[in-house]
């Protein structure tokens, strides 16, 4: 598209709505004598709202750059960003807004402005300092030089995980800058294994970046280093890169990471993989046409619109909890204290002590336990202090806030909210709470990270069953980001508010589910599980029922098994049968596994352990299927129990099972979570 069509077509699908993200130039002389025409991309906004790019902010930059390029006093340019934040990338929802032409011109526009600053005639730098996501990476990776924050905490080209790719220069410029090998394993592999980022350091390792500085003085450090490379004094030199088979070895790996990942079924997964490849000519303007020609062509599929639909969810549901009591009605935390000291338990201790910053308290049955439980939260501190994620003063006052006892009646007194993490069973947990309630405040809140127990049952007892919620984390407590909040027949407004402010509080993504056995996440697992079980005992090998769900589930259903630990796996589907024993199938040969202490169905060489199979089931009529017919099948049943989950009112709406499924079991967002692949395969409608 002609240029003076191409920013007039801008500026007509520009929206009001877009957070506008301004250029800002200011000319900073180097110690050199050289001006350097500095622009600062800055919405306005703090940390929480980062930088993005819709028509408007790519105009904005266009405007500046144009300016630094026709200022005969300016010699060089950089860009970077408010503090702590480059760029999170392309404002989607404005984007998507005008329809496949309207995303056209959108990935025109990004190559016609980001392009300017490699090919504008004078030298660029980049200085990343921090977040920097998909396009925010693509306006420094155009620059000619490039600096990152050792500490910049996500950079990365996560295009494919949203059913999109890398649209402004990623797929070309990365292959021929850092090698075919590792862009697969930025435009590919990371996106699909549950949108993995990297870190500055690791940045600067892969080579997307020539030097590496770290602290408040970041740009201090970059702007001297720019002035060396102006003055001649240091030369910045990169590796060849090796267009032979090196680059053939690296497509077959893309391609098998593709298929392995989404069974083919994400079109941008196969397209990405076409890219890398034909990055190899090397001719910039024709692999930006790809590009273009790639992303109008994505904004056309099924999949971009349940990614950006999942991206919704994540952006904005997740910020919102529906159903939630006012956030007035919640009580301050001041202290918290936590029922036994497993490992679960020191997670736990772990993250209330690092989000909330208050006393945390664990207490088990003797010292000894309680003091392992300790040394685990002090370990894990030091380990964040070795990799310089905290400072020595804050892990020092960390480790102080960390105490373990057996005695709760003392130091449990003062104390806000307490949580127990004790073996699964509904007798044990009634106990602990009996014995808690003596000793705290009637408006202590008593939390479970129950994972399928009754909380109206649990509370049933008790003279203040009112306070009791479900606080079910997922595992590791650290990484995984869903905390299913879980309201009781009698779990008051207070106490929901107080559980959703603390989860909002350690910066997870909180739902609220009505009690019903095994909630959410847990519940669908069940069913999915329970139906592949019945499979596999049936006659179907487990290979061909692990083959089967590519691009449906985040990994195969017995790794999975496998990764949670088949003991947990038959609790869960232990409860759910009870609970519907028409529904939920109980494998014997899972009862077998389990009794023989095996931790997983495969072996150290990734086939079908020998033990584990001399316990499958032999039936003297086996029903073998193919792996369309089990994906039909399972889906089939994951389909009625969806229904069936929202006919109950376990959750507000069909949104919430999609936005567990994607932040509680790491569905993809090109899948839009759950639902809509069940719509999408013609299985219900659930919107």
């Amino acid at each position: 598209m002609a240029i003076e069509n191409l920013l007039a077509r801008a500026q007509e699908i520009s929206s009001d709505a877009e957070r506008v993200t301004q250029a800002h130039l200011r000319k900073v002389t180097l110690p050199g004598g050289a001006v350097l025409g500095l622009i600062t991309l800055d919405n306005g906004e703090d940390h929480t709202k980062p930088n993005t790019f819709g028509p408007r902010s790519l105009l904005a930059l266009d405007e500046a750059i144009d300016a630094a390029l026709a200022d005969d006093e300016i010699t060089a340019l950089g860009v970077t960003g408010k503090p702590f934040i480059l760029a999170a990338g392309a404002d989607l929802t404005s984007i998507a807004g005008g329809g496949a032409d309207g995303v056209r011109v959108v990935a025109e526009l990004g190559h016609h402005v980001f392009r300017k600053l490699g090919e504008g005639g004078k030298p660029s730098f980049g200085f990343i300092n921090g977040l920097a996501l998909g396009g925010g990476l693509e306006v420094a990776l155009h620059c000619t030089y490039r600096t990152v924050m050792d500490s910049a905490p996500a950079l990365g080209l996560p295009e494919v995980m949203l059913g999109l790719i890398p649209g402004w220069g990623g797929a070309f410029l990365v292959p021929n800058l850092v090698g075919p090998e590792a862009a697969t394993t930025l435009i590919l592999e990371n996106p699909l294994n549950n949108g993995k980022t990297l870190g500055g350091a690791a940045a600067y390792e892969l080579g997307l970046a020539d030097a590496v500085f770290s602290g408040a003085d970041f740009l201090e450090q970059s702007l001297l280093w720019a002035d060396a490379v102006l003055r001649g004094e240091l030369v910045v030199e990169r590796p060849e890169v090796d267009r032979g088979a090196a680059w053939d070895a690296a497509v077959e790996r893309a391609k098998g990471i593709a298929l392995a990942k989404t069974g083919g079924a994400s079109p941008a997964a196969l397209k990405a993989v076409e890219l890398i490849d034909a990055a190899r000519d090397g001719d910039r303007d024709a692999g930006f046409s790809r590009e273009d020609d790639a992303l109008e062509a994505m904004s056309r599929t099924p999949e971009l619109i349940a990614s950006l639909y999942a991206f919704d969810l994540v952006q904005k549901r997740a910020k919102r909890p529906a159903g939630a009591p006012d956030r007035s009605l919640a009580r301050p935390v001041t202290k918290v204290g936590i029922v036994g000291a497993g490992l679960m338990a020191s997670q736990l201790a772990l993250l209330f002590v690092r989000r909330l910053e208050v006393p945390v308290v664990l207490t088990d049955l003797d010292q000894e336990r309680a003091d392992k439980g300790v040394a685990y939260v002090h370990a894990e501190i030091d380990k964040l202090l070795a990799k310089g994620r905290i400072n020595q003063d804050k892990a020092n006052r960390h480790k102080a806030l960390v105490t373990g006892t057996t005695d709760k009646a003392t130091h449990f007194a003062d104390a806000d909210f307490v949580i127990e993490a004790v073996f699964e069973e509904m007798k044990i947990k009634k106990s602990v709470f009996a014995d808690v309630e003596k000793v705290v405040s009637p408006e202590c809140v008593l939390a479970t990270n129950t994972s399928s127990l009754s909380i109206t049952e649990m509370a049933a007892d008790l003279e203040h069953p009112e306070r009791v919620v479900g606080f079910h984390f997922f595992n590791p407590v650290a990484v995984m980001p869903l905390l299913e909040i879980v309201k009781g027949e009698r779990t008051d407004d207070a106490t929901l508010a107080t559980a959703f402010g603390t989860g909002k509080a350690l910066k997870k993504t909180t739902i609220l589910v009505n009690d019903s056995p095994s909630f959410i996440v847990n519940r669908l697992l069940g069913r999915f599980m329970g139906e592949v079980g019945r499979i596999v005992d049936e006659g179907t090998p487990v290979p061909v029922v692990d083959g089967a769900f590519a691009g449906v589930a985040p990994m195969p259903p017995f790794v999975l098994l496998s990764l949670v630990g088949p003991a947990i796996a038959l609790h869960n589907n232990e409860t759910l049968h009870g609970a519907f024993p028409d529904r939920f199938y109980v494998s014997p040969a899972l009862e077998r596994v389990v009794a023989a202490k095996k931790a997983s169905y495969y072996g150290p060489d990734g086939a079908i352990d020998p033990e584990v199979e001399e316990l499958l089931e032999k039936p003297s009529d086996p029903v073998v299927l193919d792996p369309q017919e089990v994906r039909t099948r399972v889906l089939t049943g994951l389909a009625d129990e969806t229904r069936r989950m929202l006919d109950e009112g376990v959750v507000v709406a069909a949104e919430d099972l999609d936005l567990a499924m994607i932040t509680g079991a790491g569905f993809s967002f090109w899948n839009g979570g759950l639902t809509m692949l069940l719509e999408r395969e013609g299985l219900g409608k659930f919107h």
